[in-house]
């Protein structure tokens, strides 16, 4: 093999990984239904339109129901945000993504768990690819 392929290779495995970012932290704790949040903590429906403002969040549409997994724990003077997945039948592209949106543009129609636990955050919650 030649030095101009193998470094050629080498600068496109780099530029692969070179694309996912681990963005700021919006809080430093989050509140789940087990500790590893991959229970539904409840339904909700969205009361307007969010459109993402960077890879974190999720874009979600007036009407839609949304699964919340996660609601981070607020700093003082920061907003509300939880963390969940679109469900729609309209909407299929977006199943399954999960991202935050900000906890005003919902209201909870079913909670699934009474029982949580609050848990830190990691660099891993806020990565984007």
């Amino acid at each position: 093999m030649s030095y101009p392929l193998v470094i050629l290779l080498c600068v496109g495995l780099l530029h692969q990984t070179a694309r996912a970012v681990i963005m700021d932290k919006l809080a430093d704790n989050k509140i789940c239904g087990d500790a590893e949040c991959s229970h539904v903590l409840s339904m909700a429906t969205a009361l307007d339109d969010f459109i993402a403002p960077d890879c974190r969040f999720i874009n979600i549409k007036k009407g839609q129901m949304v699964y919340v997994y996660s609601k981070l724990v607020p700093e003082e003077g920061a907003g509300v945000f939880w963390s969940g997945s679109v469900y729609s039948e309209r909407y299929v592209d977006q199943m399954g993504i999960i991202g935050y949106f900000p906890a005003t543009v919902l209201k909870e129609t079913h909670k699934f768990t009474q029982d949580t636990v609050k848990i830190p955050t990691t660099g891993m919650d806020f990565y984007c690819d």
